[in-house]
């Protein structure tokens, strides 16, 4: 049974002013709210080590963020801007940025009623030599809802990723209302992120320092890493009044038999960084429970949580995910989750979450009120009447479960 959830009932008043549009000079000297056990304390994101419990283990999203936004240009002058979501031919986000001459992507097109379906050249209004050499174009080759299949063709011997890394821009939010600049290159990236594919920044991740990271090791906190390529649909607000009626998009994930084997043998507390690792961690259950089912695990379903009721403990879930991958000779899990996180979701595998501060009507608000049982509009009123800073470039939370 779908929940009954209205988006109305999560919203909040959030002053433009409150909205972080640059990162902090030092990234761990954002502020850090700590929820727990209904009381809440503000401190430094640079002392968080001392929240987190001596014998947890710890995930990080080691996702890349690609530079996927491109500025092309028809024959008459109109402007047309590309966002590459994920890949079509090749598939696979490996094989993707390794191919040489030509590619497809689903993409979502700006401006696209002034495209005649002519083939269009990027935007290079500084006649800047490397991109001349590449040559890219981009051609349309159908329409998919809100989405186009595009082809993209270059002229030189070099792989996409390296055609992104000299045309594209960063993907920066909506939301800050600004150009991508040289600040985001760099600060729009965990120190951690490792493998291209998403169009979004796990932002809960851009609070860490290598500083930081020791100072969590040196307690004796196992840590992690998980790879959930973010999407699009991070930037997308619930336009439905009810939560039912609001689509996710899949997002593909990565996950390490070693890692599934710590969490089968955990002992102490499971500290997810970012609303993306609590998606990937969550979603393994379910995949569990399509292994000791079907056979194989599968991508996991928007709405499978709230389907039925299900009684297999977590460690028979993960032990069956284990168990298939050994007999295949695999060392990763590699499927897709479209799973959406609302009140009166079960979580069983996380126990305590870092994330930053969501926009209003926002999916992840949902899943942080289904975290703390509700009380997430006590949690972001202590922030907004303690100057936190908001979304992607704001300061941080760390929110233990009851």
């Amino acid at each position: 049974m779908l929940p009954d959830i209205r988006i109305e009932d999560f919203t909040y008043e959030l002053p433009d002013d409150r909205i972080a549009k640059y990162p902090l000079k030092y990234r761990d000297s954002s502020q850090l709210l700590s929820y727990k056990d209904g009381n809440i304390d503000k401190r430094s994101f640079s002392g968080i080590s001392e929240l987190i419990p001596d014998d947890s283990l710890m995930i990080f999203n080691d996702t890349k963020v690609v530079p996927a936004r491109l500025h092309f240009q028809r024959p008459t002058g109109a402007h047309i801007e590309i966002f590459c979501l994920e890949p079509v031919q090749p598939e696979e986000y490996v094989s993707m940025f390794a191919v040489t001459g030509s590619c497809r992507w689903k993409c979502i097109v700006g401006n696209i009623k002034r495209w005649k379906n002519d083939t269009l050249t990027l935007y290079n209004p500084m006649a800047d030599r490397r991109i001349e050499e590449m040559g890219l174009k981009a051609d349309l080759i159908e329409r998919v809802g809100e989405t186009s299949v595009i082809e993209f063709s270059w002229d030189i011997d070099a792989p996409f990723s390296q055609v992104l890394e000299v045309c594209g821009t960063v993907p920066i939010p909506p939301y800050l209302n600004r150009n991508t600049e040289d600040v985001d290159l760099e600060r729009y990236q965990t120190l951690y992120a490792r493998y291209r594919g998403s169009v979004a920044a796990p932002t809960a991740g851009l609070h860490f320092t290598e500083n930081v990271l020791e100072s969590i090791r040196k307690k004796g906190v196992v840590t992690d890493t998980v790879c959930l390529h973010v999407g699009a649909g991070t930037f997308l607000p619930v336009k439905s009044s009810l939560v039912a009626e609001h689509t996710m998009h899949r997002e593909p994930f990565v996950v390490t038999l070693e890692l599934l084997e710590r969490l089968i043998e955990r002992k102490g507390k499971v500290v997810a960084v970012g609303t993306t690792s609590v998606r990937t961690l969550e979603s393994l259950y379910y995949a569990g429970v399509s292994c000791i089912e079907n056979g194989r695990p599968e991508d996991v379903g928007q709405w499978d949580p709230y389907s039925r009721e299900y009684d297999y403990p977590i460690d028979e879930a993960l032990k069956a995910i284990v168990d298939y991958l050994k007999a295949n000779g695999l060392k990763e899990l590699k499927i897709g989750t479209r799973i959406i996180i609302v009140p009166g979701f079960r979580f069983r595998l996380v126990d305590i979450l870092v994330t930053n501060f969501h926009q209003p009507q926002s999916t992840l608000l949902l899943l942080i009120s289904a975290f703390v049982d509700g009380n997430w509009r006590r949690i972001y009123d202590y922030a907004l009447a303690n100057d936190f800073r908001f979304l992607s470039y704001g300061d941080s939370s760390i929110l233990f479960r009851r």
